[in-house]
């Protein structure tokens, strides 16, 4: 009986040892630069007619360009596995997967400590107004004209989107004396809440003074903070992302952020990037990171292994590790391991 035959699509940086040692019972093919037409042509030609399932990542979308319907359309009968690095799998369409009964999984808690982590970063750079005094200090003006900031302590921080990352957040935000709200489609088990009380969407708009973001981007909650929301905000409010940029409508945020009613952001991710409005360009009360998010040797190397293990089990037992939560109880979809 041949090896089932599995591809790697763009770059592996960190465990490409651990890919190569899937060689003693798979084919391992690469597909690690090229063109989208490429990789069309391959799966149209029988290159790729035994392949099981794949590695992709983010970064590969640069290679293949999206996951999408022509795309998945494209795919061999034989491909039933996507195992995707990225906790954010908006370039993966996973209604088209689902409807050729391909399994997509990605890697959430990989990725929560490093995320928080560069959330805090953001909310305390916003609350403190450290973008000037830091221009500034680098223009020999010491501190320039710096603003007064606040203290986290004793303010509201509100979490849209309380899975891990936003959990993550929540641990974090409580050593500086915050207390914790979240609103996410349904509550958690209280085990999971460790104190934070969870109310509807237009409360936690209304009651918090620092509104982080920590939810999947799709074509549910795509804008989901626009104009309308922003003014049902806190005035002074202090926005944070570090999920998706296309969350938030960038015009209607630097609008906000312009009158005064935010009084600074926080972000990592922009709406089209790596492109930035350039209102938060110019803006000093805007505190902007080039999504750093999981930018640490020890979380990538955490993700690509994970990645690789939702491969393999996949293809070996029938199953994924981290299967997405849109597939998740559909009535073909493989078993999601409890490990």
């Amino acid at each position: 009986m041949s090896k089932p035959t599995v591809l790697l699509i763009g770059p592996l940086a960190h465990t490409y040892k651990a890919w190569e040692a899937l060689g003693a019972k798979y084919i391992l093919l690469e597909f690690r630069t090229g063109t989208r037409k490429q990789f069309l042509e391959n799966c149209r030609n029988g290159t790729y007619a035994a392949v099981r399932g794949c590695y992709r990542s983010n970064v590969s979308t640069s290679v293949t360009g999206p996951f999408n319907q022509e795309l998945i359309s494209a795919l061999p009968e034989s491909w039933k596995f996507i195992a995707h690095n990225g906790a954010g799998y908006d370039n993966v369409d996973v209604d088209a997967c689902s409807a050729r009964k391909i399994a997509v999984s990605s890697t959430p808690g990989a990725v929560d400590n490093a995320t928080a982590d560069v959330g805090i970063l953001l909310l305390l750079g916003a609350l403190r107004q450290a973008h000037a005094p830091l221009i500034a200090l680098r223009e020999g003006r010491w501190k320039g004209e710096p603003r007064l900031g606040h203290d986290p302590a004793g303010k509201t921080l509100g979490i849209l989107g309380m899975g891990g990352i936003g959990r993550a957040m929540a641990h974090r935000a409580r050593s500086f004396g915050m207390d914790i709200i979240y609103h996410n489609r349904r509550r958690l088990d209280p085990s999971l809440e460790k104190g934070a009380k969870y109310v509807s969407f237009d409360e936690l708009l209304a009651q918090s003074d620092v509104l982080s973001l920590n939810l999947a981007l799709n074509a549910n909650t795509r804008h989901i903070i626009s104009a309308p929301e922003l003014a049902k905000t806190k005035k002074g409010v202090v926005i944070v992302n570090t999920a998706r940029g296309a969350l938030i409508n960038e015009a209607d945020l630097v609008s906000a952020l312009e009158s005064g009613h935010v009084s600074a952001v926080g972000l990592d991710v922009f709406e089209n990037e790596p492109e930035i409005h350039p209102g938060l360009m110019k803006n000093d009360r805007a505190f902007l990171l080039p999504h750093l998010g999981t930018s640490t040797y020890e979380t990538q190397r955490e993700m690509e292994l994970l990645v690789l293990k939702n491969l393999e089990i996949g293809v070996d037992e029938g199953k994924m590790l981290t299967l997405v939560s849109e597939q998740k109880g559909l009535d073909w979809a493989p078993e999601q391991a409890n490990s």
